[in-house]
């Protein structure tokens, strides 16, 4: 590295320690909305009912990711988080302090990995320009940054497919113990108690705390609904709703309802199974086009000649 390459590196880093001290002890206005998100119970520890530990558990059992990731909700503006998939993690039952401490791992990554191939390629011989490595660490830093983002929203899409499959069969059950004479409240809670997948389990954690607070089942399923993001379930819940209301006969709208799930998932499989044949025309095409060529090729040239 020569000495203007040093001289503008040394520049560099002391007018970025200046800017963040001067931004860090400079007065601003809080901004009310994101204060009272913070305090609310629920944003460093959200709903969960079937994760294997809960946020202050993981904290203290020294997971270097959530304390990242406390540290970064207390110092880091809010600003700074863009924009947080809350029911995306609520349905990966992934806390918000894990989510940003990988956030900040991410971006951490993103800004080490230029400078050590810049290392590399040095000690071999390949000096890299400094602007490469800078604005590389940047530029990498900035799309890793997002990359827990992409990774929630990727993960929630596939659970909430699984949900839905489930949920299909868990309606189905709700049925079969309303034709056997059962309530509404007790049909909903031997159906939950039958299965034994993560969905099953946290419909019955549901249930089961709706139970302690004496609180109407299927508004703890609107509210699960809610922070899940499953419309699937706040229809049951308004089914179920209806039926400890005016005691009206559920059976056929739980059937119909199972029905109309299945049906909607068929032609979302039938879709993707569409597009997956069209993809692989092209490949097929270009296949054919490669044989021609390789049949017309000696013809042709045996004529050019």
């Amino acid at each position: 590295m020569t000495g203007l390459q040093l001289a503008l590196a040394s520049g560099t880093l002391l007018g970025l320690a200046v800017a963040l001290l001067v931004w860090r002890m400079a007065p601003s206005d809080p901004d009310l909305t994101d204060a009272l998100d913070r305090l609310s119970p629920g944003h460093v520890v959200p709903r969960r009912s079937a994760g294997p530990l809960d946020v202050q558990e993981s904290t203290e059992s020294g997971s270097l990711v959530d304390r990242i990731g406390v540290w970064a909700i207390k110092n880091l503006p809010g600003g700074a988080w863009a924009h947080t998939p809350r029911k995306d993690l609520a349905i990966l039952q992934i806390s918000e302090t894990r989510f940003y401490g990988e956030k900040v791992v991410w971006a951490l990554l993103g800004l080490a990995m230029p400078p050590l191939f810049a290392a590399f390629f040095a000690l071999i011989g390949l000096p890299l320009p400094f602007a490469i490595p800078t604005f590389g660490s940047l530029g990498l830093a900035a799309l890793f940054w997002f990359m827990p983002n992409y990774n929630a929203t990727d993960d929630a899409k596939k659970a909430r497919i699984e949900f839905s499959r489930a949920l299909g069969a868990y309606i189905d059950m709700v049925a079969t113990g309303v034709r056997d004479g059962s309530s509404g409240q007790q049909a909903l809670r031997s159906a939950a108690e039958v299965g034994d997948t993560w969905v099953f389990k946290r419909i019955e954690s549901e249930l089961r705390r709706a139970r302690y607070m004496t609180r109407a089942p299927w508004d703890s399923l609107h509210a699960l609904a809610d922070d899940l993001g499953v419309p699937e379930l706040d229809d049951l819940a308004d089914i179920m709703q209806q039926s400890g209301q005016d005691g009206a006969q559920i059976y056929n709208n739980l059937r119909a309802r199972a029905a109309a799930l299945r049906s909607a998932m068929l032609s979302a499989e039938l879709g993707k199974a569409n597009a997956v044949s069209e993809r692989m025309y092209i490949p097929a095409s270009l296949l054919g086009i490669v044989f021609m060529a390789i049949l017309v090729t000696p013809s042709m040239l045996r004529f050019a000649t």
